[in-house]
């Protein structure tokens, strides 16, 4: 029996097919070794959560196919494009279980292919005949960099509040999601009203997103795809770990945050930030913010006249709150 998830994406599949053939399309080149690498990177496509956000919002607002098509091929192209060039920063070796750009060449290709995808991402925006889809690429571009940057910052910071947690995730990830239903919403010429609910509502989606994605972090899990304790690792301290270090009044609490505070943590320190935030409640406590907000987000889209499409939204709201990688 299907999963919700696994329906909405059987119900989608003719336009997730066509959606592919235009991201192919759109970056093929006669460069063989540009055209190689495109071939293998394209090979996992992930979820592919946010190209159907944008089919589903031009569904809703009863948009031409081949104009939302080729918006939410923009935004995708645009995101692949970040995490080509996340996984330089990061210097990551492994992506959706394949090797990544980086690792199989050098930092210097997987920078001209993430460029390679920027354009390619204009290029469709540009096709889509809606100057407003244009518009959200170069302002998510922005919020992009301006996110990477925020959580840079923060690392170097000797603390970090929930608030700036919150204002970081809602630049660096719920943007990109906002992105999709808008460029959905204008490929289908959408009521200003009624867009703004649905942006509003994948605002809230891309931060409770974000929030599962932390909270994985906390549990050794081979099908997660990175090591536990990776963003203490790398300096990030996330919603479980900010969350007990402001309870005062609990045990080891000085000593616990002046550790987060280190620059450099070792693994049995990570390991003990780790086991700090999940036995004082954190990982809870993250759960109940997930579902606050998507309590939220569905309270938004009761507002929309109720129909299948936002429906899936529900659905797929519950499952990044159920989701198990």
């Amino acid at each position: 029996m299907m999963t919700e998830f696994e329906q909405i994406r059987a119900d989608l599949s003719c336009e997730l097919e066509q959606l592919n053939a235009i991201i192919a399309e759109s970056l093929h080149s006669d460069n063989a070794l540009m055209q190689h690498i495109v071939v293998e990177f394209l090979k996992a496509k992930g979820k592919q959560i946010r190209p159907m956000l944008s089919i589903l919002t031009g569904k809703l607002f009863g948009g031409e196919l081949r104009t939302i098509l080729m918006a939410a091929a923009s935004v995708e192209l645009l995101h692949n494009a970040s995490l080509i060039h996340d996984d330089v920063i990061d210097e990551s070796a492994v992506r959706r279980g394949r090797p990544t750009i980086n690792r199989v060449w050098d930092n210097h290709i997987a920078v001209l292919v993430g460029d390679f995808f920027v354009s390619s991402a204009l290029s469709c925006g540009v096709a889509s005949g809606e100057p407003n889809v244009v518009k959200v690429l170069a302002n998510r571009g922005r919020e992009l960099s301006l996110g990477e940057i925020n959580q840079i910052e923060a690392t170097r910071k000797p603390s970090i509040s929930e608030e700036q947690y919150y204002d970081t995730i809602r630049r660096k990830t719920a943007a990109l999601f906002c992105s999709c239903v808008e460029v959905g919403g204008y490929a289908a010429g959408a009521p200003a009203h009624q867009l703004a609910l649905v942006v509003k509502y994948a605002e809230l989606f891309g931060m409770c997103f974000q929030i599962k994605d932390d909270i994985f972090d906390y549990f050794n899990d081979s099908a997660i795809g990175k090591p536990t304790g990776n963003d203490l690792r790398e300096g990030k301290r996330t919603l479980p770990l900010i969350h007990v270090l402001s309870r005062t009044d609990l045990p080891d609490h000085d000593a616990m945050v002046a550790l987060s505070e280190k620059h450099q943590l070792t693994a049995e320190e990570i390991d003990t930030l780790i086991a700090y935030a999940r036995n004082n409640g954190g990982i809870e406590y993250a759960e109940q913010q997930m579902l606050k907000l998507r309590d939220e987000a569905f309270a938004i889209l009761d507002e929309l006249p109720q129909c299948p499409e936002v429906q899936a939204f529900k659905s797929l709201f519950s499952f990044v709150i159920e989701r198990k990688m």
